[in-house]
């Protein structure tokens, strides 16, 4: 753990499409700094420069070009908060101690899904409440339960996380990518794309070609983010959830070949999704034989995908979230601010 492994080199990505940005991103830009205020981020964990630097309304409005203001500035704070909440587990429940004040919160933002939540107490679940409350208002019952089912899915995978970091298991590469998937929250920021108009039917989504479609985006994406994180996550965070990494402890390599490895990973990723795209979902509808409005919705499901992989790959090439610079302004910080009982002694679990 903690090994200096040095500025990552990134290879050449190929954008999935032409980026399109939201023209409402300033202004989504200053609410999300007075949002996260008013929950309560800059506790310790995150400070408003680390905010600032992170730019998530800049993911936001590449992956929803099209949104009204309102709507984009959920989105943008449905990214803080999930971003939010993946550095607070491991700093607040690192360790084997810990795993079951984890549980206990893990439940807690459950209840905090459901039509009788309790009352929030913390910054954590004072953000899943509004967020909850402000994204399922006049929402079909089908889009409710896809946001709470990728919610619950990225808090519980959290957990496994957790169990590895704790004995320093490096997980093998079949596993690690199936459950990358839901570490990165991909069911949850696909679910928000789709929220306001669900019109694919569900047997539909459930198909093996919109499935491949979907596990292609989400795995090339969770790589692209892995490229960008190893040297926060490996050299500043000693963990162990990074595909170079995994992928030079399965193959005994270095870190160099392990990158080429998940470079040509995502090539072949990206290759499947435009396959399924092209040939395998046109195939499906006329199989099915899908009416004019739902091949609509279909090809604007597609699209929606598109342009959450073309979003996320400028947002990393864009955000100080993952450079060394805001590594070490944040080690500093955390160095000062924490206390001899740890995070736990600021409130909360």
């Amino acid at each position: 753990p903690y090994e200096p492994v040095g500025p990552t080199p990134i290879p050449d990505i190929a954008a999935p499409a032409e980026l399109r940005l939201s023209p409402h991103l300033p202004i989504a830009r200053r609410n999300v700094l007075d949002w996260s205020r008013h929950i309560g981020f800059f506790d310790g964990i995150w400070d408003e420069q680390h905010l600032i630097s992170g730019d998530f309304a800049l993911c936001a409005a590449g992956i929803h070009p099209d949104a009204a203001p309102e709507e984009l500035d959920l989105a943008t704070a449905w990214l803080a908060w999930g971003t939010y909440a993946d550095d607070y587990y491991p700093a607040v429940f690192a360790g084997p101690a810990d795993r079951a004040a984890a549980k206990l919160s893990n439940a807690r933002l459950s209840a905090l899904m459901s039509d009788t939540p309790p009352a929030p107490v913390s910054a954590l679940e004072r953000g899943l409440a509004d967020l909850w409350r402000r994204s399922t208002a006049d929402v079909s019952a089908t889009a409710r339960e896809a946001l709470r089912h990728g919610t619950q899915t990225m808090i519980d995978s959290w957990l496994w996380e957790l169990d590895n970091k704790a004995a320093h298991r490096i997980p093998d590469p079949i596993d690690y990518i199936e459950m990358r998937r839901a570490t990165f929250g991909s069911d949850l920021t696909m679910a928000l794309s789709r929220v306001r108009h669900d019109s694919v039917p569900p047997e539909v989504l459930r198909s093996r070609p919109v499935k491949a479609l979907e596990h292609a985006a989400a795995d090339w994406a969770c790589l692209l983010n892995d490229l960008y994180s190893y040297q926060k996550e490996i050299q500043f965070e000693g963990d162990v959830h990074n595909a170079v990494l995994v992928a030079q402890d399965f193959f005994d390599c270095d870190r160099d070949h392990a990158l080429q490895l998940v470079s040509t990973l995502m090539t072949a990723r990206l290759d499947q999704f435009r396959h399924a795209a092209d040939v395998e979902i046109p195939a499906l509808a006329d199989a099915l034989r899908l009416s004019s409005a739902t091949r609509t919705a279909l090809e604007r499901h597609v699209q929606e995908l598109r342009d959450w992989m073309t979003a996320i790959l400028n947002w990393h090439q864009e955000t100080a979230r993952y450079g060394e610079a805001e590594q070490r302004r944040r080690r500093a910080g955390r160095l000062r601010q924490l206390s001899p009982w740890g995070w736990q002694a600021q409130g909360g679990l």
